[in-house]
């Protein structure tokens, strides 16, 4: 059968499970729409867990990312799984003693304030949108591919796709069908790994197969780094970045992880403060199987991309090329005439993005407009490596096709999982608790599924343009969470003497400057149109890093502004005492 068939058979029964559990699921109160009623066991909810946390960005453009940065992409691997071991430690098992639906209502309640809470919501729509848009991306580019479809029309079916989880089984609903699409999504990434491994290393395990020899003896870095010095880039295994930048992206990726509302939500699902440990050390088992593998499949990827494009008569390229041309996301423009790809270092285009008219050239290549005087004649967009990845290795049909249902899998299960937050602010954090307090559970209910339609839409538009790469659109969201919610809570949970105003004043300062950098350093919108170079960055340190010294500026200023103004009352500081209590160890005693 061809890759067609099999996509939609594959992708058509995943999806009528995924429907088939969010119907059999679908919420009756507003506990079960929040937090699937408080009843998922440790097992269920680590896999959920694992599949909230595994977005598109992991599944399609981690790999991807690591595939063209080499040394420099592991930052990602560093700091995504450094920040749930952190996220696991210091913060899951007190928020859960604590009690709250929502990250913005432990901050309304700890800080003793309706303004807390409002600033609050603020920040989780600000970085659940953010990090929604890459999701949505990730889906376009999956549909748009296997279902031969604009990548514009993919989003909008990802938009309808996503509104009948959310909307009809709420956290309840989207935590069985997270445990189902864990299982696919994992499936689907392991194994055309298993394959590619086995095929260039002779080794099935990928994470030893990267590490093994090619079939002259040759070890596969060694000469996936001869590939790249004999096109003029740096060496695989070395890195670009400063230690700074590279330090400042993995600690803002690591308390952004931290401060990520829709992944603390999870540990509200289980019924004791000891399943919400459980759960965390299962997730993080789940998490670490993709995560040692991705290396392994950008080193994969990379190698055959090298070898199967560069250098080759555009009339002998293989099928996927082709394939992969009509949507857009890998483009050549032959500059000096020869016919063939001619792929070195250097950028293809002018810009970050290319622009493309639909007019082909001599050789039927899809031409790229503005093209700069470097000598690279190839564009590849990071996010369709996975993807293209079994086609470029020449694997079986349904193996292709099963990547493309992993790939929607892990877009929808965490796209679900952040409109979710977005539904529980709006309802529950803004109208319960502040505008109408007196609402009915029917009501809030209501309210909760009237927020996730506008959140569809408005995620929907966000994917259609987004600011960059999949991986590079959520890292922002990371610092995001990093400059506002990671200091409020870890400082709540840690410092009697943090009050309302020390958190407010933190998380408007934080989340501000980061705004600012992000949009003046990342869009170009501040100050002129295009986004600004390097060079001008503050202390070296890129956008996706900049979190970190948000975050630092949060959090001096929060301790500063604390220690100028009165103490918390004396319940609240209690409060903290207890929390920070492990369950069945007896009464705080004061000293």
């Amino acid at each position: 059968m061809s890759v067609q068939t099999w996509t939609w058979i594959l992708v058509g029964v995943t999806f009528a499970l995924y429907f088939g559990i969010a119907i059999w699921a679908r919420a009756g109160s507003t506990k079960d729409f929040y937090v699937a009623g408080g009843g998922v066991s440790p097992l269920a909810n680590g896999m959920a867990t694992a599949a909230d946390w595994m977005s598109a960005a992991s599944f399609i453009s981690m790999a991807g990312i690591i595939s063209f940065t080499g040394y420099d992409g592991s930052v990602y691997l560093m700091g995504w799984t450094g920040g749930y071991v952190l996220l696991a430690l210091l913060l899951a098992p007190y928020l859960r003693k604590f009690g709250k639906f929502t990250v913005p209502d432990f901050i309304g309640d700890r800080y003793y304030s309706n303004t807390a809470r409002t600033v609050a919501v603020i920040c989780a729509l600000l970085v659940s949108f953010t990090y929604v848009a890459g999701q949505m991306r990730g889906v376009g580019v999956v549909f748009s591919q296997f279902l031969q479809v604009d990548i514009n029309i993919g989003v909008v079916i990802g938009m309808a796709i996503v509104l009948v989880f959310a909307f009809l089984g709420g956290m309840k609903g989207i935590t069985y069908t997270q445990v189902a699409q864990y299982c696919v999504l994992i499936f689907a990434f392991m194994v055309p790994a298993f394959f590619i491994s086995m095929q260039m290393t002779g080794n099935i395990i990928p994470q030893l197969g990267m590490g093994g020899t090619v079939e002259d003896g040759t070890f596969l870095l060694d000469k996936l780094d001869a590939l790249h010095t004999q096109l003029g880039f740096k060496e695989y295994t070395d890195g670009s970045k400063s230690t700074w930048d590279v330090f400042a992206i993995t600690l803002a990726l690591m308390v952004g992880t931290a401060g990520l509302p829709h992944v603390i939500v999870r540990f509200f699902t289980v019924p004791k403060v000891k399943d919400a440990r459980k759960s965390a050390g299962l997730a993080l088992l789940f998490i670490a199987i993709l995560y040692t593998t991705a290396p392994a499949i950008a080193v994969f990827a990379r190698t055959n991309l090298i070898e199967t494009v560069s250098n080759t008569q555009y009339t002998q390229v293989p099928d996927w090329f082709k394939n992969w041309e009509d949507t857009g996301l890998i483009a050549w423009s032959d500059k000096n005439g020869d016919g063939k790809i001619q792929y070195v270092a250097g950028s293809a285009i002018d810009g970050k993005k290319p622009a493309y008219t639909e007019s082909r050239g001599e050789f039927g290549e899809r031409m790229i407009t503005n093209a700069s005087s470097s000598e690279n004649e190839l564009y590849v967009d990071r996010d369709i490596m996975v993807l293209a990845n079994p086609e470029i290795a020449k694997l079986p049909n349904w193996v292709i096709a099963l990547v493309a249902a992993g790939g929607l899998a892990a877009a929808l299960s965490t796209a679900a999982g952040l409109l979710l937050v977005i539904s529980t602010s709006i309802s529950h954090d803004l109208i319960k608790k502040q505008i109408k307090p007196d609402i009915s559970d029917k009501g809030e209910l209501m309210w909760a599924r009237i927020s996730i339609v506008f959140a569809v839409i408005i995620a929907g538009l966000a994917g259609i343009k987004p600011p960059g790469f999949v991986a590079a659109v959520v890292a922002l969201a990371f610092g995001l969470a990093a400059a506002s919610f990671f200091p409020a809570i870890i400082l709540g949970i840690f410092d009697k003497r943090m009050n309302k105003q020390g958190a407010i004043a933190g998380m408007v300062v934080g989340i501000s400057l980061m705004l600012f950098y992000m949009i003046r350093y990342k869009t170009g919108l501040i100050g002129t149109f295009d986004p600004r170079p390097a060079s001008e960055w503050w202390f070296g340190t890129s956008p996706e890093g900049f979190g970190t010294i948000a975050m630092l500026v949060n959090v001096i200023v929060s301790v500063v502004v604390s220690r100028m103004t009165p103490a918390p009352p004396q319940h609240v500081q209690e409060i903290v005492e207890n929390i920070r209590i492990p369950s069945g160890a007896g009464e705080a005693q004061s000293h």
